[in-house]
């Protein structure tokens, strides 16, 4: 009784050794954010795929619309 109840044992200890490792894998390649998704609203001065385009909506983003300096004027 004692060896089934400690091979039992053994083998449910053993058992957590199993574990798969969780590795995220994916099958896509990261792409540049001025690509677009071709889905999402895009403003009109912003053509996807544009790297200068996409680069002067942010600079115009930050000074106009995220600068709480320049807003409370």
């Amino acid at each position: 009784m004692k060896r089934l109840l400690f091979a039992m044992a053994t083998l449910a200890a053993l058992s957590a050794c199993g574990e798969k490792p969780q590795a995220l894998q994916t099958n896509k390649q990261a792409a540049s954010a001025y690509t677009g998704t071709g889905k999402a609203f895009a403003n009109k001065d912003w053509k996807q795929g544009d790297k200068a385009s996409w680069e002067s909506q942010l600079k115009a983003r930050n000074q106009y619309g995220q600068n709480d300096y320049t807003r409370m004027n």
